[in-house]
């Protein structure tokens, strides 16, 4: 069975850092290149961030590029997103997301989902 588990959401005042992790379990974790997506009431799931299988590529949302990072450990199973100068724009359930694609911006080619994590920028 398939588990993504996101960690390391809060509330955090704008301006401020955060890393939020993903943990994987039940697949064969190199194989699958990872993203980030996020969702604010009200509106459409969004990309933020996808990593290739190796760790080598990695892609972004316009909106996020130069304060978001995305990152994997392939031994521990686990994708990062470290997230800087946080914005109350940023405020979102954010999703981590395992993919068999090359198609990495849509959460449709997708292939399991974490739960979320939540994050709430205060300003």
């Amino acid at each position: 069975q398939v588990q993504l588990v996101e960690s390391g959401g809060g509330l955090v005042q704008a301006g401020g850092s955060l890393r939020v992790s993903c943990a994987a379990s039940g697949l064969t974790f190199s194989n699958y290149a990872m993203g980030w997506f996020r969702q604010a009431p009200g509106k459409e799931r969004e990309f933020v961030a996808a990593v290739s299988w190796s760790g080598r590529n990695t892609y972004y949302a316009d909106s996020v590029k130069g304060r978001f990072t995305i990152s994997r450990d392939n031994a521990k199973n686990t994708v990062y997103l470290q997230i800087y100068s946080l914005k109350p724009e940023d405020t979102a359930a954010y999703y981590c997301a395992a993919a068999q694609t090359r198609t990495l911006f849509r959460p449709t080619r997708y292939d399991y989902w974490g739960q979320g994590t939540q994050v709430t920028v205060s300003s």
